[in-house]
């Protein structure tokens, strides 16, 4: 159902969802002069981040991952840690004087009479000239099913759900997926007293977080501006060079550079701060998919079977994001991300803040170059919508 117990609030814009994204692009608004009402399904800005596991940090640097008008505090590390983020998080909100409706998930939005009008779960609903949907890529846990899980006699958990180490001290963890989640949670059960394994399905582009001191992130960043060519030759000498041949140890290589593989599929490699290393030294073993679950672990696709007391799926997320139209079709790409930033035809007046993980800079950077084109872009049509002679509509 999607219906509206209550008159609804009317507002030049609504953001929908208070995290990085959505903040950004209101204190954008702001700056700009327009008032924007926001709408969070949890009952704090940053919900997510509130949730990551404990050791988290940025993989990107300080100075590239601030939203716009307000810099990371000169004293924070270069990667700034997940506590530092949700903290700054919050002092962004209360410096824009931001004050989303908390507890307002965005159940439809659908166009009428020439406006957006956006209801809730709660019944709450609001009609817009603008919506912006910053939901975030993390919508729902990508949750595989496995032949066989039912009646495995351990525990089966989301990565989602871990946060630290502690609770898996000296059990047997296979760690399903080798992304950026899954390869630093096996770090942390290595370097904590788990006995960690990673199961691996595919090649994985891999590179270092840092090289001779510089930050990955300012390199691929470099490279960008390079012919797609050159930057991609250069990129796969410096895999080469820095994580050279993983195969004896069971991690085949892709053939194309991290950044084709970003640019291209949307990929982002895996950023390594020591996980390559115990996978060198033994500490981190490494294994094929899963071909089904047993009683007390898991049989691989080489057919080899193994115990295990924990299996923590680091298997990603949808989005979610075409559910909340149900009359127009968003263009999305793998993992249900939409690839506009401005809908365009039954979707125009739609901004999509937040979803491009395809840009070398690092999903934060690119929230804040979204953040003001869509602002620069809203108040250019309200300008043109003031300036239109009276009984004239202006398309939004």
């Amino acid at each position: 159902m999607c219906e509206t117990e209550t008159r609804p609030l009317e507002a030049e814009v609504l953001v929908v969802g208070a995290g990085p994204a959505g903040l950004a692009v209101a204190a954008c608004l702001a700056q700009a002069g327009l008032r924007a009402e926001i709408i969070e399904r949890n009952d704090t800005v940053g919900s997510s981040w509130r949730k990551h596991y404990s050791r988290l940090r940025l993989h990107t640097v300080r100075q590239h991952s601030a939203l716009p008008h307000l810099p990371f505090p000169a004293d924070h590390p270069r990667y700034v840690e997940r506590q530092q983020v949700v903290d700054y998080l919050a002092r962004y909100a209360d410096k824009f004087q931001l004050r989303p409706w908390f507890g307002e998930e965005a159940e439809c939005i659908t166009r009428e009479h020439g406006r957006w009008l956006t209801r809730c779960r709660s019944g709450r609903a609001f009609l817009t000239r603008s919506v912006v949907v910053a939901t975030g890529a993390n919508g729902r846990a990508n949750r595989p099913a496995f032949p066989g899980e039912e009646g495995y006699r351990g525990r089966v958990l989301h990565s989602e759900a871990y946060r630290d180490a502690q609770p898996f001290a000296g059990q047997r963890v296979l760690v399903v997926g080798m992304g950026n989640t899954g390869a630093e949670i096996a770090l942390d059960l290595a370097r904590n007293g788990g006995r960690a394994t990673i199961s691996v399905r595919s090649p994985v582009n891999i590179v270092r977080r840092d090289v001779l001191g510089r930050p990955v992130q300012v390199t691929s960043m470099l490279l960008s501006h390079l012919p797609h060519a050159w930057a991609d030759a250069i990129a796969i000498a410096f895999r080469k060079l820095t994580i050279g041949n993983l195969r004896p140890h069971g991690i085949e290589t892709p053939a194309m550079s991290p950044l084709r593989q970003l640019r291209e599929q949307g990929r982002t490699p895996v950023i390594d701060i020591g996980t390559v290393d115990l996978v060198r030294r033994g500490r981190i073993a490494v294994r094929p998919g899963i071909a089904a679950f047993t009683l007390e672990g898991v049989r691989f696709l080489d057919g080899r079977e193994e115990s295990f007391d924990a299996v923590i799926l680091a298997t990603g997320y949808q989005a979610e994001v075409q559910r909340l139209f149900p009359q127009a079709a968003v263009p999305v790409q793998d993992k249900g991300l939409p690839t506009p930033v401005s809908g365009s035809g039954a979707l125009a007046g739609v901004y999509f803040v937040g979803y491009d993980v395809r840009q070398p800079g690092g999903v934060l950077h690119t929230i804040g170059q979204q953040a003001r084109q869509v602002t620069a872009q809203i108040a250019a049509s309200r300008s043109a919508s003031e300036a239109a002679p009276d009984g004239v509509r202006v398309a939004t």
